[in-house]
């Protein structure tokens, strides 16, 4: 079992590091066909490959960040995603098929 971290910020990978986690993995794109039952996997997926991963057997943590206007497109340190009160949240998600 590994923790993956999915980014291509190094201030998450700093604030991540900051909170506890240990990531054995930094990667810019997840191949969802490296991801083995019980891998942690964290970072800010797009839904159908969150789903994904937990249908796989992993787990998925989000991170959580409301990052204000004037900062989007730009690089974040480890001390603006601490002012802007980040925060990791494990999800579990399920693809509902065919309506059920």
């Amino acid at each position: 079992m590994s923790t993956l971290l999915v980014t291509r910020h190094v201030g998450t990978i700093d604030w991540l590091e900051r909170q506890g986690f240990r990531v054995e993995k930094v990667l810019q794109h997840l191949d969802i066909d490296s991801v083995l039952t019980g891998d942690k996997v964290v970072g800010n997926l797009p839904i159908q490959l969150a789903a994904e991963v937990c249908e796989k057997g992993g787990r998925y943590f989000h991170l959580e960040v409301a990052v204000p206007f004037e900062y989007r497109g730009k690089e974040l340190s480890a001390e603006l995603l601490d002012e802007f009160n980040a925060q990791i949240s494990e999800f579990k998600i399920t693809r509902v098929v065919d309506g059920a």
